[in-house]
């Protein structure tokens, strides 16, 4: 009997999360980071929750996942639709919840084999 898990090879896993950051192929993060299933990992959204803007969005749009799970930081806060309109003209799913929730909504979605991508933003002053 196999009592252990497969490790999800090629994919982008978060090992380790919290509202100041996220270990992702053990490599920290600190700072407002995009989490792709597969590919590079990269820094997000420079200006925090604040300073979204439409291009911010479309670089999501860009990877061309199926669903985005949007951490909007320690607590709940939802974007303005208007900058979201790129992700949805396209048909891609988008969730928002807390950053810490989203870590975890993105690697049971990742488990699923979802072509998923997590926009993480963290505690202002937060830097890799």
């Amino acid at each position: 009997m196999k009592l252990h898990a497969d490790p999800m090879q090629g994919l982008n896993a978060i090992a380790r999360h919290s509202v100041e950051g996220v270990i992702v192929n053990g490599l920290p993060w600190r700072r407002n980071v995009l989490v792709p299933w597969k590919g590079e990992v990269m820094p997000w959204a420079d200006g925090g929750f604040d300073g979204l803007g439409e291009s911010d969005f479309d670089a999501l749009a860009a990877l061309g996942p199926e669903v985005v799970v949007f951490g909007s930081g320690p607590r709940l806060r939802f974007a303005r639709p208007a900058l979201m309109r790129g992700l949805m003209s396209r048909r891609i799913g988008i969730e928002t919840m807390d950053t810490p929730a989203a870590c975890r909504t993105y690697n049971v979605l990742l488990a699923e084999g979802r072509a998923v991508v997590a926009a993480l933003l963290f505690a202002p002053g937060a830097s890799r």
